[in-house]
């Protein structure tokens, strides 16, 4: 019976440890800037306000701080657009159906993010429907986020366990109406990312924890 007991708790072990490392990383999605970048440091923000108001020709190749990159686009136009009014200025796509592509990112970013929303035919902000957003690392995982009613203050950021390799940003309206912008990109490293047990992980703990719970009642009623 000892000996029973004792090959139930290596088993129940074996199923905590199993459930505790089958928690995924991957890619976060944050919506919120200020717990974004409470999740990651060095971060450094390309604002863009040194574009001209006019077409730019791609690959554009930025830098933001210690961090480079490159942004191209995807679609009918190979020209980005430089947006926006005032001191603030913006990126946009050439043609409103196209997605904005950032990719080459320096190996060490580990998190990107920016304010991603919707201008119209003469750079100043339009409201939109919706926009899509989709994040992969050089692991290949690959995280998409459908954002709704964008504004101007519409904060996305992604954080990954490896380096990031892309970054999409499309812009959903039919109508073409809509040009796909984004501002203030924020480039990160050193991500924190916590690891949260997926659902069949918190069952197993849980069925692990309830069998141990039954041994000792038992041990205790002989």
């Amino acid at each position: 019976m000892q000996t029973a007991i004792s090959q139930l708790k290596a088993l129940i072990l074996t199923t905590l440890l199993f459930a505790a490392g089958s928690t995924q990383a991957g890619i976060t999605v944050y919506t919120s800037q200020a717990a974004y970048l409470a999740a990651v440091s060095a971060t450094a923000v390309d604002t863009y306000d040194n574009l001209p108001i006019d077409t730019i020709n791609t690959p554009l190749n930025r830098t933001a701080g210690a961090y480079s990159y490159t942004v191209t686009t995807s679609g009918s136009s190979p020209l980005l657009y430089g947006a926006g009014n005032g001191d603030d200025l913006w990126l946009g796509s050439n043609a409103p159906g196209d997605s904005i592509v950032f990719s080459n990112f320096s190996s060490t970013v580990r998190g990107v993010g920016g304010f991603f929303f919707g201008s119209d035919i003469f750079g100043d902000y339009a409201s939109s429907a919706g926009s899509t957003l989709i994040a992969s690392n050089v692991l290949g995982e690959v995280l998409s986020y459908q954002l709704l009613l964008p504004t101007q203050s519409s904060f996305i950021g992604f954080i990954s366990s490896d380096a990031i390799a892309t970054l999409r940003f499309k812009n959903n309206d039919t109508d073409n109406s809509i040009w796909p912008t984004v501002n203030d990109l924020h480039l990160s490293a050193a991500a924190v990312i916590p690891a949260v047990p997926e659902p069949s992980g918190y069952a197993m703990l849980l069925g692990g924890m309830g069998l141990l719970g039954l041994i000792a009642r038992r041990r205790r009623q002989r």
